[in-house]
């Protein structure tokens, strides 16, 4: 992929976030959308060495939109700053109503590139069933906590938005409390891309999101049929 000619794509479009522009440079979208098509392709391809469950997953439905959804927000501008996919085990755009972990990446602008794996911001019934799971699957969770890879290359769950006191039904002094207390299970990390080497960025995210396998590997363990 010509990460250069990406880069310097979406600064314009940062600038310029506006209808006219975009059709303007519509073609040069078209090709960098494709280039990009190709990337999650190789991508899916080296993920599904190490997680079998990806094998087959059609890259387009991958890959998000550019289009922002303007409907309930305040920013009206009507494209998104970013080239970005998740690629999930059930073959969606990305994770379903329901839930479930998902392998994610963006390009950025500015020669930021984001990667992370789990889940963000489930929806509240599956966010319950993986808290229940961490509290019948302790010693499970803990080991996912002291995976090396995934400590190395992500250190710690990300705490945002995390609840200041325990969730209704669950112990406030139960272990991994702080861990409960989570509303997203995700982990991400960021680096500069080298604009001038693009045959590194599909190794580079195939060895990271390996390292995120652990926690992939839990949290298809959740059973969303629990007990209430």
């Amino acid at each position: 992929m010509h990460l250069r000619d990406l880069s310097q794509f979406l600064r314009e479009l940062s600038e310029n976030n506006n209808r006219p522009w975009f059709i303007m440079n519509k073609p040069r979208y078209d090709i960098l959308r494709e280039e990009f098509h190709q990337v999650v392709q190789q991508l899916i391809q080296a993920l599904s060495r190490f997680d079998k469950a990806v094998a087959g997953v059609d890259a387009k439905k991958a890959m998000f939109r550019i289009n922002r959804d303007v409907r309930f927000s305040h920013d009206k501008s009507p494209y998104k700053t970013r080239f970005s996919a998740a690629i999930t085990a059930s073959n969606q755009r990305r994770p379903s109503a329901a839930g479930g972990p998902a392998y994610y990446f963006h390009i950025e602008g500015n020669g930021k590139l984001l990667f992370g794996a789990g889940e963000y911001m489930p929806p509240p019934p599956r966010l319950k069933a993986i808290r229940q799971h961490l509290v019948n699957d302790a010693p499970g969770f803990a080991k996912v906590l002291k995976n090396k890879a995934l400590v190395a290359r992500y250190g710690d769950l990300q705490p945002e938005d995390k609840l200041q006191r325990p969730p209704k039904g669950f112990a406030p002094d139960h272990p991994h409390i702080e861990y409960i207390k989570l509303k997203s299970f995700f982990v991400w990390t960021e680096v500069d891309l080298n604009l001038n080497a693009p045959e590194q960025l599909v190794p580079l995210l195939a060895s990271g999101l390996q390292d995120a396998f652990a926690l992939v590997s839990w949290l298809r363990t959740v059973n969303d049929h629990f007990e209430e």
